[in-house]
């Protein structure tokens, strides 16, 4: 049985203060879903962040990694590093990273193994730019994203992965894939895997929808057959929206 799971990306937002704050507002909220609840607060909050929901029905998780374990790599963030803090879950492959930071496939699949072998869970986002969706590529572009940084596991790995489709066009700018728009997608990328792998696979993969999510429309978009939570941006910064948002079920 696949989990239903909302997680807040809280992206370069927040210092200590308003974490704390935030923290505190989202233990004072009612979770009547079974849906994981997670939130990813920046690196030098993460800290602060575990220590204040370790007794918490929430799990802190991070927003990036390197593939390298240790190393000259200036600035950067190794698996260990976040285990050491009690992080088991990271975020690989969002969009801005990829935009941003030139993250290829490649560089993806080194890091999801890296997390892999440190027994960490992964949320992997991919997704197609309002171009692709334009040209009628956007499955093309998502097979081909997904076969590159994840088809190299065994089926087994997959336990330990969830994945995040995030259509590009939607995320920040207010734009909303539709529900059916989205459950297209979902099944698409099911049915990948049943083909990639196996029926235990494909059904067992926990899939979510990252794409301006908001309490007004997260009910009808969770409510399709293949859509299994949310990778929240921007409404995961006010309490009362994101446990809306995880309410939704």
């Amino acid at each position: 049985m696949r989990k239903q799971i909302v997680a807040g990306n809280w992206k370069m937002n927040n210092g200590l203060i308003q974490t704390k704050s935030l923290i505190v507002e989202l233990k004072q909220q009612t979770k009547t879903s079974n849906a994981e609840v997670m939130i990813a607060p920046t690196f030098t909050n993460l800290w602060h962040a575990f220590e204040a929901t370790r007794q918490d029905d929430i799990e802190v998780i991070a927003q990036n990694m390197h593939f390298a374990e240790n190393g000259a790599y200036t600035g950067e963030i190794s698996a260990g590093m976040l285990k050491s803090l009690g992080i088991q879950t990271v975020i690989l492959g969002h969009s801005e990273r990829r935009a941003y930071y030139n993250e290829t496939d490649e560089a993806l699949a080194k890091k999801v193994s890296t997390a892999l072998e440190n027994e960490m869970r992964v949320i992997f986002c991919f997704g197609e730019e309002l171009s692709d969706r334009k040209a009628g590529k956007q499955e093309d572009v998502v097979k081909s994203q997904l076969v590159n940084a994840l088809c190299h596991l065994k089926a087994q790995d997959f336990k330990h992965i969830v994945l995040a489709y995030e259509p590009v066009w939607a995320i920040g700018t207010g734009e909303t894939a539709t529900p059916d728009q989205a459950q297209e997608m979902h099944a698409f990328i099911r049915n990948l895997f049943r083909d990639r792998y196996n029926d235990e696979v494909a059904e067992n993969l926990s899939i979510l929808y990252g794409g301006s999510v908001k309490p007004s429309n997260a009910k009808e978009i969770f409510s399709k057959p293949d859509v299994d939570g949310g990778l929240i941006g921007g409404a995961s910064l006010k309490a009362e929206d994101f446990y809306a948002i995880v309410n939704a079920f």
